[in-house]
C-alpha cells in the first residue's frame, strides 16, 4: 500500500468519525502547481472547524495560514472555494492583492521560499441542518416525517429545555407547532435557541397575542418581529400534511437562499 493510499484511508476514517459526531470539517485538494512547490497536484488534507490540519499534507507552514483562513471561511459560508496562492511578486504581476475574490477565485499570498504557486480546492463538509420542532400536533408529526428524506436532522424540542450550542458552520431552524399546548413556553425557548429562522404554526392574531404576553414577560421584541407567522409558504394549505408541506418548502427556501445567491454572483 502506497503512502497516498494510507493517507486516504486514514482521512476517510477520520471523516466518517466526524460525520458521525455531526462535526463540520473541510477537505483541501491541490489541483494545480506552478514552479517549485512542496505539495503536488492530488495532495489532500482534512481540516477541522478551527482550520487545523488533522490528516493529510498539503505543504509547509508558509501556506497553512492561508489554508486555515480559507477553510474557516468556507465552513462559515457553507460553500466550496478555489484558493490561488502566489508569491507577492506574482500577485503584483497579475494585478491582484491577497484577499481579492475574482471570478470565484480567492487569491492569497504564498510566503514559501520556493516561490511556487498552487491552486487548492477547499470543500466544506457540513452536518445536516438541524430542525427543531416544538409540539406533537399533526402538523409537527407530518413535518418531521417529511423533512428526514430531505436531509434535515430532525429533533423533538422541549418547551423548557435550552438548545445545545451549534458548532461552527452548523445551521438550526425552528418550527413551533405546539398548537395550543405550552405555546408561550415553546415560543420563548425557540427565540433563545440560536436558530437562524423561527416559524410559528398559527394565525397572525394568535401570534400577536402571544407576542404581547412574551414582551410583557421580558422577551426581545426584535426577535419576535423576525418570527415567520403563520409558518409556511402561501399555497392555500388546509390539511396537516399540506401545511407541513408548505412549511418544508419555506425551510428549503431559507436553506438554499445563499446557495442561489452565490451561483448568481458567479454567472
Amino acid at each position: 500500500m502506497t503512502q497516498a493510499e494510507l493517507i486516504d484511508r486514514d482521512m476517510s476514517a477520520l471523516a466518517d468519525e466526524l460525520r458521525a459526531k455531526g462535526a463540520p470539517f473541510a477537505i483541501a485538494t491541490v489541483v494545480r502547481t506552478i514552479g517549485a512547490t512542496a505539495a503536488k497536484p492530488g495532495a489532500k488534507a482534512l481540516l477541522t472547524a478551527d482550520g487545523t490540519i488533522q490528516k493529510g499534507w498539503i505543504g509547509g507552514g508558509c501556506v497553512r495560514s492561508a489554508l486555515t483562513k480559507a477553510a474557516k471561511r468556507c465552513l462559515a459560508k457553507g460553500g466550496p472555494q478555489l484558493i490561488s496562492l502566489h508569491p507577492q511578486d506574482v500577485l503584483a504581476e497579475k494585478g491582484v492583492k491577497a484577499g481579492d475574490d475574482i471570478d470565484g477565485v480567492h487569491f492569497a499570498r504564498n510566503g514559501c521560499p520556493s516561490k511556487g504557486s498552487m491552486d487548492v480546492f477547499i470543500e466544506p463538509v457540513l452536518p445536516a441542518p438541524e430542525l427543531l420542532i416544538f409540539g406533537a400536533s399533526p402538523v409537527a408529526q407530518s413535518l418531521a416525517a417529511m423533512a428526514i428524506p430531505f436531509r434535515w436532522s430532525v429533533q423533538d424540542a422541549e418547551p423548557t429545555a435550552p438548545a445545545i450550542p451549534l458548532p461552527t458552520g452548523a445551521r438550526r431552524m425552528v418550527v413551533v407547532a405546539s398548537q395550543g399546548k405550552d405555546d408561550a413556553a415553546c415560543l420563548s425557548t425557540a427565540l433563545n435557541s440560536g436558530a437562524e429562522f423561527v416559524a410559528f404554526v398559527g394565525s397572525r392574531r394568535k401570534f400577536a397575542a402571544l407576542s404581547e404576553r412574551l414582551i410583557a414577560a421580558g422577551a426581545d421584541p426584535q426577535k419576535l418581529a423576525q418570527v415567520q407567522a403563520p409558518a409556511g409558504l402561501a399555497i392555500d394549505a388546509v390539511t396537516p400534511e399540506e401545511i407541513a408541506l408548505s412549511i418544508l418548502a419555506q425551510l428549503t427556501q431559507v436553506r438554499r437562499k445563499n446557495h442561489r445567491s452565490d451561483e448568481a454572483s458567479n454567472e
